[in-house]
């Protein structure tokens, strides 16, 4: 099944959905056991060089392979702690066959979060509604970095730690866009609201196309999980809904497609694309 398969929520309805096995599925051991309180698992280039490049990470342990230690001494990249040269092999048998690591595996402390009321007055925030795929996760956090995305909020349950395979899919954008954990998301909704954010959320039911509806600063675009959308008191919260609509055949979006283009459209209408 592909991605334009699934049930959209993002676009108009099709006559027919079905859910995305991926979301609200059991995640492999790495992601679903890790804990808040413990190290986050870094792998992968791009993903360990700009932990190692941000002053807010600390860095508990570094396995990196020969070929990869050659190449962070060529590029001049401080390992900041001593590593440890393994085989590629061991680095397999800590993360499984699946994990494209590129020789280099770091654990490190989670990042402190920001608090919800010190998220800056000006610009976009994401919501995430129950969004549980780590790849898609990650995905949305790699467009949030090239959209200057102030900041992404999850529910503490039903969301993916930021460590192992999302991580990965971000490709180094976890050291850039800090990840708010909210226990309740209406509760952060009302919150965001009453301190002057315009909460959209984004959904096929929703009245008018994003690109039509007045958007003022700060926006919260929100967003829900594929198959089950948003869940209906996070719809009753936000301050407005809206619908993507597309003019191809094809209606529905990848849930990280769909935060790519909210972002571009919301950007856009509100000045930020400039410089």
């Amino acid at each position: 099944m592909t991605d334009f398969e699934r049930k959209p929520r993002f676009g108009r309805r099709p006559d027919k959905s079905s859910r995305n096995p991926k979301e609200g599925g059991r995640q492999p051991w790495r992601d679903r056991e890790s804990r808040p309180d413990g190290p986050a698992i870094l792998y992968g280039w791009h993903t360990v060089v700009a932990a190692l490049g941000n002053p807010q990470r600390r860095i508990r342990k570094l396995l990196l392979s020969e070929n990869a230690a050659r190449r962070l001494a060529d590029e001049n990249i401080d390992t900041r702690v001593p590593p440890e040269i393994v085989r590629p092999s061991l680095i397999d048998q800590r993360l499984g066959p699946d994990a494209v690591h590129q020789g280099l595996l770091a654990e490190a402390d989670p990042l402190q979060p920001p608090e919800l009321d010190a998220l800056p007055q000006q610009g976009i925030v994401l919501v995430l509604d129950q969004i549980t795929d780590p790849h898609n996760v990650g995905a949305i956090l790699r467009s949030a970095a090239a959209f200057a995305v102030k900041a992404i909020v999850t529910t503490a349950r039903h969301s993916p730690e930021a460590t192992g395979v999302l991580a990965k899919s971000a490709s180094g954008a976890l050291e850039l866009v800090p990840m708010v954990s909210v226990q309740n998301l209406a509760r952060a909704l009302t919150e965001l609201n009453e301190r002057g954010f315009q909460t959209v959320g984004l959904d096929s039911e929703g009245g008018d196309d994003l690109s039509t509806i007045p958007l003022t600063q700060p926006l919260a675009l929100v967003l829900g999980a594929e198959g089950k959308g948003l869940r209906q008191l996070t719809r009753q919260t936000c301050s407005a809904l809206a619908r993507l609509d597309m003019p191809g055949e094809i209606k529905s979006l990848n849930v990280s497609n769909a935060a790519a283009l909210a972002l571009y459209i919301g950007a856009s209408r509100l000045g930020l694309m400039k410089g």
